[in-house]
């Protein structure tokens, strides 16, 4: 039996077995904390500064030496040197110098802790994990501070690299050939190191949080990215156990990796398109090679996040037109900023709200910031003739939302045509329903746009009224609940009936046990994380509609989750065991188990 098991967040799927090596890059606990007299005041700043630039030296030299495998992953790199180069970190570091008369690293160190809290009570658990962002920027002056140099130990052999963070450039300093796997203290399900480990595919585990004090250098350590679990100093059964798991894992994947290609079409013919749900244009490769049709749903807030002033017309134009001209002649949804008082963006600073999750976010923040919102509707008209692209608005709650949005981009188009700038006069203009009140009236939204997007990870949240990343709340999450299915259904009825397709974009798209049942309303489109598709596109190649649309006859008979979530995993677990051996569903395990 295992000394220990540690539980983590998995990023990246897949089992590796070997030895721990740990990265220890945690300077913040030796730092110096001392008091200066009045007259090295000036000197501590003069220090702080030139940290800053030999940082952002050090950080352009690792930028040239990105290996051509993680050469897409340059933007990372590059919104690190951004973050340093941005003066807010120092300035506010800098103040506490003068107020407090304190050495520069202790000063630094507030400045980051006074950006945790900020970050901290934010509600979008992606903003809020851009934290470690900044925190490993910070640790790179640190170092410079102290006098230390950013040189990592060669590996010996290949391993397992456990570390309390993982920044981008630390993967690109280390050999990457000899990685078996990454485990990090820190980190959520967003964060760059799952990136990074979906792109080596290799398995990769954060927010380990018991690791440092559970695994010791040369451990042997299997870590299981299909459960989130790290075993430590496994017995003979479990190594076994592991070793058979791992191999038929490598063969799943080789075969839906082999068949990803493949139309997504049921046994019976019904064809649907799989498409990606992405933020970064270096995620492109990733869609392609996993088989996505293109990209159902592009966040656009990448670009306006952890700097001080706005991107111009200029940069977003390229950006997108960038993207749609890779993808083409594949679709391409750009979904308008979906930012607000719960997303910060530095030059708007953060909102003084209550309760930022319905408050002044997504078409509404939009709305109010014309200029921002005109900026980013010009740049992705421009960017419509060069391949296929839509545009989507966020969080519609009715009518008057849809048609001052509309109006907007009207007003773009205008001036586009009196500067003589060509764009798609055809541009396709959807919407996401995530509200409960969108789903109510969808037969009236429908008449004033060419799609539907179903948000299903708002939808839920805001239909049962829950936040699901609260623990004491989490278990209501459920994406099967009888109101959570007939919403969807509502809403893919009232589309098709209007004549216009229904994608969905939230995690349910890429849930094995959902599929058939989103298949039985013959939805258009799933918009999913591109690791997802391969599996999900083999799965919609095993199933036939007349037993889909069965399914959803029995599931919308039944009146509690239970009985939905028993009735499904009977059904599914039928067909497809094996891929089902493989995924993570968000169905609830005790209404399975029972």
């Amino acid at each position: 039996m295992a000394r220990e098991v540690v539980t983590g967040i998995s990023v990246s799927t897949g089992i590796a077995i070997g030895k721990a090596y740990f990265l220890n890059r945690s300077i913040s606990s030796n730092l110096p904390r001392q008091t200066v007299p009045e007259h090295m005041v000036a000197g501590e700043k003069e220090r702080l500064v030139y940290a800053f630039t030999e940082a952002v030296k050090e950080l352009a030299a690792v930028r040239l030496k990105v290996p051509a495998e993680l050469k897409e992953h340059q933007l990372i790199i590059d919104s690190h040197l951004m973050m340093l180069k941005d003066p807010k970190l120092s300035k506010s570091a800098i103040k506490y110098i003068d107020d407090l008369c304190i050495n520069a690293e202790w000063a630094l160190d507030k400045a980051v802790n006074d950006l945790e809290k900020a970050f901290g009570v934010l509600e979008d658990k992606y903003i809020r994990e851009r934290m470690q962002d900044v925190s490993q920027v910070a640790q790179r002056v640190q170092a410079k501070l102290i006098g230390g140099e950013a040189i990592l130990s060669p590996i010996e052999g290949r391993a397992v690299l456990m570390a309390h963070d993982l920044s981008p450039a630390d993967t690109i300093e280390l050999e990457i050939n000899k990685l078996m796997a990454f485990v990090t203290t820190l980190g959520g399900k967003t964060s760059h190191t799952g990136i990074l480990a979906r792109t080596l595919n290799i398995p990769a585990l954060v927010g380990a949080e018991k690791l440092e004090n559970s695994v010791v250098d040369g451990d042997l350590v299997i870590v299981d990215g299909l459960s989130g679990k790290i075993i430590v100093d496994p017995d003979e059964e479990e190594l076994e156990h592991y070793h058979n798991l791992q191999s038929q894992f490598e063969t799943y994947q080789g075969t839906i990796i082999r068949s990803c290609q493949l139309p997504a079409e049921t046994e019976d013919g019904y064809r649907v398109q799989v498409l990606a749900n992405i933020e970064l244009s270096e995620e492109v490769s990733a869609v392609i090679n996993n088989g996505g049709e293109g990209i159902g749903l592009f966040r656009t807030e990448y670009a306006y996040l952890n700097r001080s002033d706005l991107p111009d017309e200029e940069e977003l134009a390229e950006k997108y037109i960038e993207l749609a001209t890779i993808m083409s002649p594949r679709k391409v949804v750009l979904r308008t900023l979906d930012l607000g008082a719960d997303k910060f963006m530095s030059y708007f600073g953060p909102l003084d709200e209550a309760n930022p999750a319905m408050g002044l976010r997504a078409i509404r923040f939009c709305l109010k910031h014309k200029d921002l919102f005109h900026t980013q509707l010009r740049a992705i008209l421009r960017a419509s003739t060069c391949g296929n692209v839509s545009v989507m608005f966020p969080m519609i709650s009715g009518l008057k939302e849809i048609h001052q949005a509309k109006d907007a981009l009207e007003r773009a188009k205008v001036e586009l045509t009196a500067e003589g700038i060509d764009y798609d006069h055809d541009m396709q203009v959807g919407i996401m329903i995530e509200l409960p009140a969108a789903v109510m009236i969808a037969e009236i939204l429908a008449q004033e746009v060419d799609f539907f997007s179903i948000g299903t990870n708002d939808l839920i949240q805001y239909s049962i009224g829950i936040d699901r990343t609260n623990p004491h709340v989490s278990y209501l999450y459920q994406p099967l609940h009888p109101a959570i299915v007939r919403s969807i259904k509502y809403v893919v009825d009232a589309g098709h009936r209007a004549g216009i397709g229904v994608s969905l974009c939230g995690e349910v798209a890429s849930d094995p046990y959902c599929v058939p049942i989103l298949m039985g309303m013959q939805i258009d489109s799933l918009s999913l994380t591109p690791q997802a598709i391969p599996g999900i596109k083999r799965i919609l190649r095993q199933l036939r509609m007349p037993e889909c649309k069965q399914l959803l006859k029995e599931v919308l008979h039944c009146r509690t989750v239970a009985q939905i979530n028993k009735l499904v995993t009977k059904n599914i677990y039928k067909k497809y065991p094996e891929e089902l051996m493989f995924f993570a569903s968000l169905l609830d395990n005790d209404d399975i188990a029972g």
